[in-house]
Parts: C-alpha cells; sequence; structure tokens
C-alpha cells in the first residue's frame, strides 16, 4: 500500500509539470515575435548601426563681369558677356559638381537666370538660390544650393569710417543657413572684398575694414555655437597673410577660421591671373570654422580645365567635407 500511495502521490505532481511547461511553451511561442520586433526597432546596444556619412562639396567663383558691362569704351553699359564666355562658365560650374557655390561679379537677377538655365540645359540644378544686389550694380553676390536654405541674414547695412567718411561695404555679404540635412546647418557667408584697384581713401584700408566687418558677424556666430559649421567663401582680393586675411583667421593660437590652401592638378596655387602683365596671385578662399574643418576631406582643389581660362580671370575653388547626417 504504501508504494502504491507514493506513486499515486506522484501522478499529480507529474500532471502540473507537464501541464506547468506546456503553458511555458504556448507563451513563449507567443512572445518571440514581439521580442524580436523590439530588438529590431531598437537595436542591440553597441551594434546598433551608425548612420552613413554623405560628402557635401562647397565651391567659390568669380565670373568676371558676368552682366552688362562697358566693353567697347563709349562709357555706356550695355554689353552683355560674350556667349563663348558665358557658356565657357556653365561648362565649368557643370564640371565642378558643387553642392553649394558661392559666385561673385554675377549681374542683375535677369542675368543670374540666364545662368541657371544655361545650367539646366546640361542637366545642373540649383533650386536654392540666395542673390544680393546694391541699387542698380552689375557686380553683385549669389549662393546656389542643392540644398534647401533655411534662413537669411542679407548685410547691407554695414558701415565704417575712413578718411573722416561713413561708408558702406560696397557689395554686402550673404548670410545663410543650409540645411544639408545634419545635426546641425552649414552658416555660409559669401563675400566680394573692395578691389585692388586704386581709390582716394586708400583700397587696401578700406579692404580692411570690409574684412573686419565680416570677422565680426563670424565671431557673432561663433559666439552662439562655438561648435558652428561656418564656410567664408568668396573673392577676398588679397593674400594670405595680408592684414584682411589675419583679421578673419584671427589668432593663430585661437583661429576663429581656417584657410583650407587649395592646389590644382599641377601643384598650382594662384586663382587669379593679370594676363596683361603675367602676373598670378591667389585671392579667393573658402575658409571654415575649426569644427567644419574636422570634417574636410581630401584636397581642397582649383580647376584648371581649358574652359576656365576662357570664362573668367579667376579660377573657381572646390572643398569637399564629410558630413554625418541625421539618424
Amino acid at each position: 500500500m504504501s508504494p502504491r500511495r507514493s506513486s499515486a502521490g506522484r501522478l499529480p505532481l507529474l500532471k502540473v509539470l507537464r501541464r506547468s511547461s506546456s503553458s511555458w511553451a504556448r507563451r513563449s511561442a507567443f512572445a518571440a515575435p514581439w521580442v524580436l520586433v523590439v530588438l529590431l526597432c531598437f537595436g542591440c546596444g553597441r551594434h546598433r548601426p551608425q548612420p552613413l556619412t554623405r560628402l557635401v562639396s562647397v565651391g567659390t567663383y568669380n565670373l568676371h563681369l558676368y552682366g552688362f558691362h562697358d566693353r567697347t569704351g563709349d562709357g555706356q553699359r550695355t554689353n552683355p558677356k560674350p556667349e563663348t564666355e558665358r557658356q565657357a562658365v556653365a561648362d565649368v560650374i557643370t564640371r565642378m559638381h558643387c553642392d553649394i557655390l558661392a559666385i561673385q561679379e554675377i549681374g542683375h537677377r535677369a542675368v543670374l537666370e540666364g545662368l541657371l538655365a544655361d545650367l539646366r540645359r546640361r542637366g545642373v540644378e540649383y533650386p536654392h538660390v540666395e542673390f544680393l544686389q546694391r541699387g542698380d550694380s552689375e557686380l553683385n553676390l549669389a549662393l546656389l544650393s542643392r540644398f534647401p536654405i533655411i534662413a537669411t541674414r542679407p548685410r547691407l547695412l554695414d558701415t565704417y569710417t575712413i578718411g573722416g567718411e561713413s561708408r558702406l561695404v560696397a557689395r554686402g555679404f550673404i548670410d545663410v543657413d543650409v540645411d544639408i540635412g545634419a545635426k546641425r546647418p552649414l552658416r555660409v557667408f559669401v563675400a566680394h572684398l573692395k578691389s585692388r584697384a586704386f581709390h582716394p581713401l586708400g583700397q587696401t584700408e578700406m579692404r580692411r575694414n570690409e574684412a573686419r566687418l565680416l570677422s565680426n558677424h563670424v565671431r557673432q556666430a561663433l559666439r552662439e555655437n562655438p561648435d558652428a559649421w561656418v564656410v567664408v567663401a568668396g573673392d577676398l582680393n588679397d593674400s594670405p597673410r595680408s592684414a584682411p586675411l589675419r583679421l578673419l583667421l584671427g589668432d593663430p593660437a585661437a583661429p576663429l577660421l581656417h584657410d583650407l590652401r587649395p592646389q590644382d592638378d599641377a601643384g598650382g596655387v594662384w586663382t587669379w591671373e593679370d594676363r596683361e602683365n603675367d602676373e598670378y596671385a591667389r585671392l579667393d578662399y573658402v575658409l571654415v570654422s575649426s569644427a567644419l574643418r574636422r570634417c574636410t576631406v581630401g584636397e581642397v582643389r582649383i580647376e584648371r580645365d581649358s574652359p576656365a581660362s576662357l570664362a573668367s580671370d579667376h579660377r573657381p575653388v572646390v572643398a569637399r567635407f564629410q558630413i554625418r547626417p541625421m539618424p
């Protein structure tokens, strides 16, 4: 009797174990797909996939009198840039493959639209444009972008005092935020500082004052966000060690901006030529903040293809940055 009771006593326990095991299996089978979904949605710690990077290219190009000017010496600004030169400009820009392009010496708005039409015929689209003109000037600034321009701050009211006179920055500055799909926008300044042509007030001192005002805007941007991606692009009309450039670059121990020194395929660094006098100089720059400098990849290049010599007395500069998009 005792063994029988012992055997009978074990039977309910076995049934409970089997029932419990079966219930656990059913619950596990139900829960497994949901566990998989959670793991796929939220990742697995350090093995979570990282977002890919993308290259963003920024260039600058002085188009050399791309508007109506006196080209015959009759005192009338009625002559457009010759057709061969205009088509050469479009060819050069097409070969640059820039995402964001700062241009100088563009004519009025209709002239800019003509350039954009020439580019579209070559399959090049810039849907976002910032244009800056003072009065009826034919030496204007523009920014062409494949990315949305999300904020604009046209700088046309900056003044300085020289020789007892108060003067406006002749061509102003473009100042925009461009949404490149990253964790922060790209702050872009476009500048064309005072030319090196003679002026009774002193062209060098005028250019230095314009550079000082531009550097103030850059300092303010970096005070607001020390990690901002800032680029200054354009024709600064002076050499790398000149007073205007020193103002923009700041103290070497704590730089405001960095000069991305470009070169062409042959190692040349000049971006402007005076063909009549066989003079060459580097006047066109892409300057960047410290945070953006860390994103620079490859060499900053100067275009030297044959259309460039026909299109303008300046050669364009292109820099590329490796940016991590928003996940």
